[in-house]
Parts: C-alpha cells; structure tokens; sequence
C-alpha cells in the first residue's frame, strides 16, 4: 500500500470512529434530552455555558448557535469565574457544563458556587459516575467508546458527540420557541443569510425618474434615447394610463435590426416584448434572482397592483448585493 493510500485509509478510519460515535450518540437522545429543553426553553435569563479546553471551545461554538438562533447566551470560562465573573452569573440563568471526563477540577469548584446561586445545571459528560453528572439537574451522556487519536488522548470523537449534542439542545430549542426564519435574519443583519431572508427588491431598483420609460407609439429611435440615458439596458413600455405593456431590451434590438436595418418607421410597441417577466413590489430581492437566472434575463421590472412600472433592477444590482453567494 502506497504513503497515499495508508494517508487515505487512515482518515476514513477517523471518520468511521466519529460517525459511529454520533450514531451511539442518538440512541442517547432521551427524557433526560426533553428535560434539558424544558429548562432551557423556560429561562428567564441567559445560558451560561462553561467549560476548559477542548470542552471549552465546543462550549463557544455552542453559544453562537443559540445566540444565532434566538436563546441569549454567553461563555463563562471557569478559571475567570473564581476570579470575578461568576458574578455575571444570576438565578434566572441555566448553566450548561462540558466535560469529557466529568472531574475537571475547575467546573468541581464551580458545582458548589452554582449550587448556592440556585441555577439550575445541565451537563454534557463523557461519565456519569461522577461528581459534574451527580449535581447536575440534568445530566447529559456524551460518552464515546473511543477517540479517533490512535493515542486516545487528543480529544477527537468526544468533541464531536459533545458538538453533535449542543447542537441538538439548540435547534430542539428553536423548535420549541417556533423560530421564524424572519428572527434568524434580525440576528444576522449584516450577513448574506440576513440579506437573502429579508432584502426585498425595492432597496436594490432604480425607480422615480430614473425609471427608463416611454409610450408605446413613440418611434424606437426615441425608446433607444431612453435606453441609452438610463443605461440599464431595457426601457418600461407603458400605455397612456401609465400601466405596463411591455419591454424593449437591447436584445430585442439586436433581434430586429438582423431582420430589418431600417428602423425609422417603427414605434417601441412594434418592437416590445410583450407579457415580459416582472417582480410585484415588495417581492424578496432573492427570490426575484432566482427568477431572473432562470429565465436567463438580466432586468426586470418592478410593477405596484396596478401593474404599473415603480421600478426596474438589474441582475448586477442583485448579485453586487451579495445574493448570489452562500454564507460560510
């Protein structure tokens, strides 16, 4: 077997033991589970999570899924706890402790100082004969047979199953709360998931007087003028009452000037296309891209209910705006 080979073999051995980790992991998935929702779900405060190395850096990623996801939470490192930042922590709060091992000496010291707050406690443990699981309100199994370091000391499986059961404490929570996907977006503003749930089209459309527009009877000449000072490629061809007939691209030109050079006779309703797509106003600007790569356009024009022309965006307008890209 080649370096190649054994490197290969050897990192899907990895991912075997930590699959069949999670795997054991479900079958975990208990009333104790629905136990630790019920108190996260009824508190009034904040979730404290704490935990040391490894376990501490599950413990971050754990709060920014429910902080995300609408349960306020924060990071209490213990060390900092005994020298002053146990104050943050308050009786409406619930505790959640990580803990490979479940007799990490720092969270020990903090099990009496939580005790006598009177918060309430879950664990997440790699043992349940211990001290961490036996004061807990709730204790959580996070045990695994074994790590994926050939060594069984680097912290590899156990931090897996212990992200795994975060995780399912946070979006059990979510379900509970009925988290809307419009909540998710108040959390992300600035993101391209924000930006994908609420954005709507009216905040990326050119409109007012900027709006390329003529009458159906005026010579192409004059629509090609509007084109040309608007610069967005297409013009709105309405009626005389200002609702929407069609559009005229520069693709429908290039279209008819291949069939007749001389244009001089023809108005913007000879060379419209008629019935073009449009966008209702107050349409998700997301949802307005995915119908302009579908149909492989790069305008559209946005009409009110009166299907009158308030605004045409351009597919760059929406791309620039970050629509096209997935957030990591």
């Amino acid at each position: 077997m080649s370096d190649a080979q054994t490197t290969a073999a050897k990192g899907r051995e990895v991912v075997r033991i930590e699959k069949d980790a999670v795997a054991m992991l479900e079958q975990r998935i208990n009333e104790d589970f629905s136990r630790a929702v019920d108190l996260l779900f009824a508190c009034t405060g904040r979730v404290i999570v704490t935990g040391v190395g490894k376990s501490g850096i599950i413990a971050r990623k754990i709060v920014a899924t429910m902080n995300s996801t609408g349960t306020p939470a924060v990071f209490l490192h213990p060390t900092d706890a005994v020298h002053g930042d146990l104050g943050m922590v308050r009786k409406s709060d619930v505790v959640v402790c990580l803990s490979k091992s479940g007799n990490t000496d720092e969270l020990n010291t903090l099990i009496p100082m939580f005790k006598r707050i009177g918060v309430p406690i879950i664990s997440l443990v790699g043992r349940m004969d211990t001290m961490l699981a036996g004061e807990s309100t709730v204790a959580l199994d996070a045990s695994v047979e074994e790590e994926a370091c050939p060594l069984d000391l680097a912290p590899t499986s156990s931090t897996t199953v212990a992200l795994v059961l975060g995780d399912a404490l946070a979006i059990a929570l979510l379900d509970r709360r009925q988290f809307r996907k419009e909540e998710f977006a108040l959390y992300h503003p600035g993101g391209t998931l924000g930006k994908r749930l609420v954005l709507k089209v009216d905040e990326l459309m050119v409109s007012g007087q900027d709006i390329p527009q003529v009458r159906s009877d005026v010579p192409l000449l004059d629509a090609i003028m509007e084109m040309t000072s608007k610069r967005l490629g297409c013009t709105c061809v309405v009626r005389s009452d200002g609702i929407l007939e069609g559009i005229v691209t520069d693709g429908d030109l290039r279209r008819l000037l291949q069939k007749t050079p001389d244009i001089s006779h023809i108005t913007a309703g000879m060379a419209m296309t008629r019935n073009p797509k449009i966008a209702r106003q107050g349409s998700l600007a997301v949802v307005v891209l995915q119908e302009m790569e579908t149909y492989k356009i790069t305008q559209i024009i946005v009409v009110n209910d009166e299907n009158r022309p308030v605004g045409v965006v351009h597919l760059h307008d929406l791309v620039n705006a970050g629509l096209g890209e997935e957030e990591g």
